[in-house]
């Protein structure tokens, strides 16, 4: 899979981070939530980013 950064909230690897994939899709890196109380299939998981990170991707046109 090919991977490229769209944006970020910093420019360390640490930080809220959306990703292009050569699939068609978006991988999106954040915290991993414990207290949402959802039932989550063990296949799937929750990242939580700030709003920021999506209005500014769209602000750019990246999604």
């Amino acid at each position: 899979m090919k991977v490229t950064k769209l944006v970020s909230t910093c420019d360390i690897t640490d930080c809220p981070t959306i990703y292009a994939t050569d699939r068609g899709t978006l991988l999106i890196q954040g915290e991993t939530p414990t207290d949402h109380g959802l039932q989550i299939p063990a296949h799937e998981t929750l990242v939580e980013i700030p709003m920021e990170l999506i209005q500014k991707a769209i602000r750019d046109n990246l999604i």
